[in-house]
């Protein structure tokens, strides 16, 4: 019989090695090195399931029963394609008091609502503290089963007794196998335990969500391996002293990962926003100086969002720099721009940015409406209010294309926007059907459209 041994696993990438390094010899994370002791595993060792998987032709495998499980949740099943699908494991990440547990216990609901039997697993919060929720929520239902424990072989057997149609485990690094010496969230525990429960989900055809940690950056907590093994990867952002959230896929084997699903924090619980657009502007000033509107791509959907720039007269000998929801070097780019090329003198001047509603916008399209606050806050003119101003910013000053123009300028129409400033197209030729409710305005350069906007 083998005996255990210790290895040093990345915690960033899986590599495995016999020697401690203070490097990662294969991603180079530094510190990321962490000792585990692995317990031996036997070579006859039968699936999960308590069988041998065995090869069979791809016309004896019945397909017709797996269509996806419908959600009365229209943003979360958009952002997994349409729909839960049988025997594919979701993980769901994001910061601690983000909304994880709520958005999943109201999924759970609406699930144990429509027939099928949901097993929900809480191995950080005891069965009272799940039923005030539940309450809350007004997710109650029969055929919603909780169990409050953390022992893998426990949670198997009970999957395996109850055969239920959805699985919840809340978190993934709560749970724990006893075969392993290893503390529960370590490498070698978070690794295996997954790995379990997803063999059981797939062979069963039962949809599995599993929770994950954050580490300080924003990553998902443990090895890498983890989101390499599910199928889908959903990230819960948004700033926790705003009410709005936005749900990301960044991986999806069965549908698109350019959608997003956008909620907003209430004390009922997650509540859909179909139309985000008008919910961002429905507090702005519209002939206030310093405000303008950018339209970025959100997946691939457009949102309608207030960019508001403050300068004022600095007291100190280095102006500041301060932004919210907007990337501080393309801010001190914009601001190079804006006063090599345009004339804008900025050299003594505190310039804050912030992006309304707690968002965060990061794609260069939004460049134009960024630039076009601050020079309104610098004249103390405002923009037109009817104007939604779309364009990358180059460092010679010329505004550069963006994509999907037309879906961009027909959300503007919808609410109601009568001009656009975008780039001058270079492609003559190209057929594009704007609104025609839209009065498009074409600019070469950043000077030429701040002349345009301003009132």
């Amino acid at each position: 019989m083998s005996k255990s041994r210790i290895n040093y696993v990345c915690a960033e990438c899986g590599h495995k090695q016999a020697k401690w390094t203070g490097r990662c010899p294969k991603c180079g994370a530094w510190d990321a090195m962490h000792e585990v002791l692995e317990a031996p595993t036997s070579k006859n060792q039968t699936d999960v399931l308590g069988q041998r998987p065995k090869p069979l032709p791809l016309t004896a495998i019945q397909t017709d029963n797996l269509s996806r499980i419908p959600l009365r949740i229209q943003e979360l099943a958009r952002v997994l394609g349409g729909g839960i699908m049988p025997g594919g494991g979701v993980l769901i990440s994001g910061d601690p008091g983000i909304g994880k547990s709520t958005l999943l216990m109201q999924m759970a609901g609406a699930i144990a609502q429509s027939g099928h039997t949901v097993l929900y697993v809480s191995g950080e919060e005891s069965a009272y503290q799940v039923k005030r929720r539940a309450e809350r929520l007004q997710c109650v239902h029969p055929k919603l089963f909780l169990l409050a424990d953390v022992d893998l072989h426990n949670i198997l057997a009970h999957i395996e007794t109850m055969n239920p149609g959805m699985i919840i485990v809340d978190s993934i690094q709560a749970v724990y196998l006893n075969d392993l010496s290893s503390s529960a969230g370590s490498v070698t525990q978070v690794r295996e335990c997954a790995s379990q429960l997803l063999r059981l989900a797939k062979g069963k055809n039962v949809p599995l969500f599993l929770v994950g940690h954050v580490t300080k950056e924003g990553n998902i907590a443990g090895p890498r391996v983890l989101e390499h093994m599910v199928d889908t990867v959903l990230y819960l952002e948004g700033d926790r002293f705003h009410s709005f959230r936005l749900l990301r896929s960044v991986k999806n084997r069965f549908g698109s990962t350019n959608e997003v699903g956008v909620f907003e924090m209430r004390q009922q619980g997650l509540r859909e926003v179909t139309n985000p657009s008008e919910v961002f502007l429905a507090e702005r000033l519209p002939q206030a100086s310093g405000s303008a509107i950018a339209v970025p791509m959100e997946g691939a959907r457009p949102l309608l969002v207030e960019v508001q720039a403050l300068t004022s007269t600095t007291a100190f000998a280095q102006p500041r720099r301060t932004t919210n929801g907007v990337d501080l070097n393309r801010l001190l780019l914009i601001t190079a721009v804006l006063s090599k090329r345009v004339g804008l003198r900025l050299s003594d001047q505190d310039i804050f940015v912030n992006v309304v509603g707690g968002l965060r916008i990061s794609e260069p399209g939004s460049d134009l409406a960024i630039a076009m606050a601050i020079a309104s806050s610098v004249h103390n003119r405002p923009v037109k209010a009817d104007m939604v101003l779309l364009g990358e910013i180059g460092l010679s000053g010329e505004l550069r294309s963006v994509s999907q123009l037309e879906r961009r300028l027909k959300e503007a129409s919808k609410l109601g926007f009568k001009q656009a400033i975008i780039p001058r197209l270079i492609n003559k030729e190209a057929s594009f059907d704007f609104p025609s409710d839209i009065a498009i305005i074409h600019a070469r350069s950043l000077h030429q459209a701040i002349e345009a906007a301003l009132i």
